[in-house]
């Protein structure tokens, strides 16, 4: 039944209540700091490491993932991890490479690098593409998924739903960054709890179908049963390989959607960007390791629902539910947790939601303040109306987010493949304008502009290809993969902002040549190779994660 029981709503207001209060603390403990811009957004110097890391996967971790990735472990099994545990290294390289760069030049919205390393054009444009992108995708995706799970687990109303998942980030987005943090780590905490209890219960489940007992049998029933649904790299002739194409998790694609994501993003990097480098990188470190563990919380639910759907487990409506729609394979799984645990882990799946919507509607309102309303439109606003600005800009953007989510197609697409390639028509060229941006000097504004421009125009020219052209040429290679839906040869998304990269870089290195040999100055970063060293203590956690990986991979490869 997708109703909640008075002991469900208990333990949810519980979790209600301790977040509230607890960042009611923080806020009035902070209060005199208020009227500074950057403690507002940045919460500068006041976020410890396990605060840091908590409140990077808190704001990762969302419906994207909890239902999404479920849904996509339903379909494709484990092969989804990628995008988690591919995270994991690359939140290692960004702690090293990445983040001293930053902190070093004295960076703290990523307009600000592209002004400061190109020019205020690039970052105008990049900032009015941030914004679009944070609202348009990502903040209506993680409400409207947030939205389809609580419905499919208590009955409320679906619109309803969207207002009181927006209405509860908003209240937590108002008091700043020090409050998301700090709040983060009892998000996470329930998050967590939640989501093992989900996994243990549902693995359980299968087992006591196959006659089994507990949730080693039934892991040993899901692997020995449905093998298919536990291979990291697909094949081919794979339904899903359009989607995670074969080795391309591992040495193309992948790479781009990682990096950018967690060493390019806003939303992201604002957390460590007003730490120290030494507390920076151990919450990065700390954020790796919960990341290696996220699997276990949203895809081996979505294997055992599959395993359950094929064995017929579940009531018949939920059967039809899962027929079409498979992002409703958690919302379905959580229905049958006793009455108690299902409110436990209701309020893990509202704990990713608001927390994720929270991270991303600070991150809009700190790059529209401190980026387009501060530099264009009243460049000597003080702090106090900085902060006000900002407040404003959370409320528009998740009022927007409510309206239109529910027109954007999300469900017919799946949720995490509808973020994913979406954001992947800018991510190869925001990669290798910030890449070459960091660590090559000669690198200019006009080679910028073209990857900023050229890589979203070559991304649409790529993605509409197969309309005009006959790729089916490219199939051996496995570049191109017939579409179950259109029936063309299509290239994979992941594939298309690998050759999409490599052209802007190769793009760029020729505008930046012939500029340079014009006699047009560059502004470089400060950069030198002393500020990648690390602390023994984060080398030897880094080397840790690397062979769980290495393990990972070569045991179900």
């Amino acid at each position: 039944m997708n109703k909640l029981t008075a002991g469900d709503y208990t333990v949810f207001v519980v979790y209600f209540l301790i977040v509230a209060i607890y960042g009611l603390w923080v806020y009035r403990r902070k209060r005199n700091a208020d009227a500074t811009s950057k403690d507002y957004f940045l919460a500068e110097g006041s976020l410890t490491w396990w605060a840091i890391g908590s409140s990077l996967i808190a704001s990762n971790i969302s419906a994207e993932q909890f239902v999404a990735m479920a849904g996509n472990g339903f379909t494709m099994g484990l092969a989804i991890s990628a995008y988690e545990w591919m995270a994991a290294l690359t939140l290692v390289i960004v702690a090293v490479f990445f983040i001293p760069v930053y902190l070093r030049n004295k960076i703290f919205t990523m307009p600000q690098f592209l002004s400061q390393r190109y020019n205020d054009t690039v970052a105008m444009i990049m900032a009015v593409f941030w914004l679009l992108l944070y609202v348009i995708v990502n903040l209506t995706s993680i409400l409207y998924l947030g939205a389809i799970a609580v419905n499919g687990i208590s009955g409320i109303n679906f619109n309803l739903c969207l207002i009181a998942l927006a209405v509860f980030a908003v209240i937590i987005t108002l008091g700043g960054m020090k409050v998301i943090g700090f709040t983060d780590v009892i998000q996470v905490f329930f998050l967590v709890l939640g989501g093992l209890v989900t996994t243990y219960i549902a693995v359980t489940q299968v087992s006591e179908h196959f006659g089994g007992h507990g949730f080693m049998d039934g892991l040993q029933f899901m692997y020995s049963k449905y093998n298919d649904h536990f291979h990291m790299i697909l094949k081919k002739d794979n339904p899903s390989f359009i989607d995670l194409p074969g080795l391309t998790v591992l040495l193309g694609g992948m790479w781009i959607v990682n990096l950018n994501y967690w060493g390019c993003n806003q939303y992201i990097t604002q957390r460590a960007l007003g730490a120290n480098l030494k507390t920076a990188r151990g919450g990065i470190l700390f954020a790796a390791f919960l990341k290696l563990m996220m699997p276990l919380i949203v895809v081996l639910p979505g294997i055992a629902a599959y395993v359950l759907y094929k064995q017929s487990v579940f009531p018949s409506e939920m059967m039809g539910s899962l027929k079409d729609n498979h992002d409703k394979a958690y919302p379905v799984l959580l229905n049958l947790l006793p009455a108690g645990f299902k409110g436990l882990s209701f309020a893990a799946l509202t704990a990713a939601v608001v927390a994720s919507l929270a991270g991303k509607a600070n991150s809009i309102a700190t790059i529209f303040t401190l980026d387009i309303y501060k530099k264009k439109l009243v460049p000597n606003a003080p702090d106090r109306k900085l902060v006000t600005v900002g407040k404003i800009a959370v409320v528009v953007a998740m009022i927007l987010g409510v309206v239109i989510s529910p027109f954007l197609g999300i469900d017919k697409k799946g949720g995490f493949t509808f973020i994913q390639e979406y954001t992947g028509f800018v991510s190869p060229g925001i990669f290798a304008m910030f890449i070459l941006g960091f660590f090559w000097k000669k690198a200019s504004s006009n080679a910028a502009l073209f990857a900023t421009i050229g890589g979203f125009i070559l991304s649409v020219v790529f993605k509409f290809l197969p309309k005009v052209m006959d790729l089916s040429f490219l199939y051996p290679s496995g570049f191109a993969v017939k579409s179950k839906d259109s029936g063309l040869y299509e290239i994979p998304f992941l594939d298309r902002m690998g050759f999409v990269f490599i052209l802007c870089i190769i793009g760029m290195w020729i505008i930046s040549t012939i500029d340079h040999a014009k006699g047009k100055q560059t502004n470089g970063l400060e950069v030198d190779s002393s500020m990648f060293k690390t602390s023994n203590s984060f080398a030897v956690g880094s080397l840790f994660i690397c062979g769980i990986l290495v393990a990972l991979y070569t045991l179900l490869w």
